[in-house]
């Protein structure tokens, strides 16, 4: 089966256009990909804390997060969001089933470093689960807080939990944004990287090209490709058909490579 783990972030879910959902769904209707979304939420996740008066603060683009802030990101991600998804998918004639990565242990993680409390990474991915959708009928839409065997919850980075989802199913990856690609800037213009090598990432990250909620997307590209996922790339969601372009092999957006992968 040929799954293709979509990524939409939290600053382009709310305005993303009906054509994204109906690019998804005729991928899912034609049978040759199966996809499958894994979101986050991040703007509504800031509204809610600064309309509770929660001061929340991030390291490299992730959110420090201590029990009051992870129960709000629990309500925000597998609440509003994900279900916003699901509703989106339905309006425009398709089927889906949203969880949790609590759900069915769906993400098994553990803490990724004191300094961000009860952040996590994927340590399993519960595949079974999302078959179990798949095999249903559904397109599967997935809310990135993970869960240890102790019941800890963690609050995982979208990006790395797309990723990790990907790495398990040996899956395509795409993330979802409003811009074409990566941009960079010469003599004043900017122009899209067709394609960016683990080594030019680097750079753009280095030179502050790439820069805050970014640099987790790119890293968990970079680690992907590391572990075998087929091909990754950053692509507009608002443009018609650049979803399916994509899986086409069209020229679309950025992909991005490991430089032993090019001539």
């Amino acid at each position: 089966m040929n799954y293709i783990v979509i990524k939409c972030g939290g600053s382009v879910l709310e305005n993303l256009p009906k054509s994204f959902y109906e690019d998804v769904i005729a991928l899912h209707q034609k049978g040759e990909w199966t996809p499958i979304i894994v979101h986050g939420g991040g703007p509504l996740i800031n509204k809610l804390l600064n309309s509770l008066n929660v001061e929340t603060t991030f390291v490299n683009g992730l959110r420090v997060t201590n029990h009051e802030v992870l129960d709000i990101v629990e309500m925000v991600l597998s609440g509003t969001v994900n279900k916003q998804v699901v509703r989106n998918i339905i309006e425009a004639g398709g089927s889906s089933l949203g969880v949790s990565g609590v759900d069915g242990s769906l993400l098994k993680a553990k803490p990724t470093s004191k300094e961000l409390g009860f952040v996590g990474e994927v340590v399993e991915v519960n595949t079974q689960v999302i078959e179990s959708i798949v095999e249903q009928g559904h397109i599967p839409v997935v809310s990135p807080i993970g869960i240890d065997s102790k019941g800890q919850r963690y609050n995982i980075n979208g990006d790395v939990a797309a990723s990790a989802v990907a790495k398990a199913l040996g899956a395509n990856l795409c993330f979802i944004s409003d811009i074409p690609g990566i941009l960079v800037e010469e003599n004043g213009e900017k122009s899209k990287l067709d394609m960016a090598t683990k080594a030019k990432v680097e750079e753009l990250i280095e030179n502050k090209t790439i820069y805050g909620g970014m640099i987790p997307k790119v890293k968990a590209a970079i680690d992907g490709l590391v572990h075998k996922i087929p091909m990754v790339g950053i692509i507009d969601g608002f443009e018609k058909n650049s979803l399916v372009d994509y899986v086409n092999g069209k020229n679309i957006g950025t992909k991005i490579v490991l430089e032993e992968e090019i001539a």
